[in-house]
């Protein structure tokens, strides 16, 4: 299907919307929309919390025309099914724009191309796949979910030039500059949950928050503790309290965290430990788009093994920390390169006096 220079530049504006709900529209995918006629933008919105109106809501109440007749470019197949709002194919429709242009269908069971059929049954014209796979990079988390029942997962590590994350003694911080840990708060704050483990927690008593950045909302803190050693006095436990996931039945220990605030869940367990794939559904069902894992060496390692590792964004820096230091991820010996995991790498860029690195791992 051939799109025009006009419709390229009306729906990379309908992307650049929606980017700005990224933070806060979770669980639902961040939409923008433009309503424009004959090149001219008549309206235009975004989705910005969940409950509140959705981007093609929002752009037919800001149209400063009628909306008759103009084309509407969206960055997901509008909704048909009503939620907390009104299915948006049928406000699309009740205004009589005359043409729907969706950079992508949502696999959402509840939708799955019946909004664009509601569309096309209403007599409007419907196009697909403008800008398609910026789309999907803008609403990767909630693609994730749906289509996969896992959250899109990302690892961030901060190491040395040769691949340390802690001194042999434990110390690590801090290895990259400030304006790298700066970046990683933006990072948390785009994220629907952070996700850790109980040596880190032991180990660094990390809190996990978003500090350092603007942020309406705070992500969820996970906590992987399969024997349930979180001490009650963790910095974890402070604020919106976390969720805890075990295999434990010790029931004094779980009383002691419920009387903190955590909430504790049992998940299935792999050997005596957490099942990492059951944690990645479980955290699915939560509504999670987005999570970011902060963790060390072992865990690091067990979730690449697992298979629900998405993305890694490595955060270098100009340091060397000798051989003793501990590595990123715990992974078996290779005794052929073949059998090495090889993400690619998509953004390399600097951040401060620092490097960072984003890779995906595919397949």
């Amino acid at each position: 299907m051939a799109f025009s220079a006009e419709d390229h530049a009306l729906m990379a504006r309908a992307l650049a919307l929606g980017a700005r709900g990224r933070d806060t529209a979770t669980p639902n995918p961040s939409v923008g929309c433009v309503i424009a006629r004959n090149g001219r933008v008549i309206g235009e919105g975004w989705h910005a919390r969940a409950g509140e109106p959705h981007a093609e809501a929002a752009a037919l109440a800001a149209c400063t025309a009628s909306p008759e007749g103009a084309t509407a470019y969206v960055t997901l197949e509008p909704c048909s099914h009503h939620g907390r709002t009104p299915p948006c194919a049928d406000a699309l429709a009740a205004a009589r724009v005359g043409r729907v242009v969706a950079a992508l269908e949502d696999p959402n069971p509840l939708v799955s191309g019946r909004g664009l059929g509601r569309l096309r049954a209403a007599g409007i014209r419907v196009e697909t796949g403008l800008l398609e796979a910026a789309a999907r990079e803008l609403h990767r988390g909630f693609l994730a979910r749906m289509a996969r029942g896992r959250p899109w997962i990302r690892i961030k590590a901060a190491a040395s030039l040769d691949g340390g994350i802690a001194l042999a003694n434990g110390e690590s911080r801090w290895i990259t500059g400030e304006a790298a840990r700066r970046d990683v708060h933006a990072l948390r704050a785009r994220s629907c949950a952070m996700l850790t483990g109980i040596g880190t927690v032991l180990r660094d008593d990390p809190e996990l928050t978003v500090r350092h950045v603007p942020c309406e909302r705070q992500p969820r803190r996970v906590v992987i503790d399969s024997r349930l050693e979180l001490p009650p006095s963790a910095r974890i436990l402070a604020g919106e309290p976390p969720l805890v996931l075990t295999v434990s039945g010790d029931r004094a220990r779980r009383a002691a965290l419920e009387a903190r605030g955590a909430e504790v869940v049992t998940v299935a367990a792999d050997g005596g430990k957490t099942d990492l794939a059951a944690v990645a559904r479980l955290l699915a069902e939560r509504g999670f788009n987005e999570v970011t894992v902060e963790t060390g060496t072992k865990l690091n390692g067990s979730l690449v093994r697992a298979g629900v590792v998405d993305e890694i964004v490595l955060y270098c820096a100009p340091l060397l920390m000798g051989e003793a230091a501990r590595g990123i991820f715990a992974l078996p010996e290779f005794t052929d390169l073949g059998q090495a995991p090889r993400p690619r790498v998509v953004d390399v860029r600097a951040v401060g006096v620092d490097l960072r690195i984003t890779a995906r791992l595919e397949g």
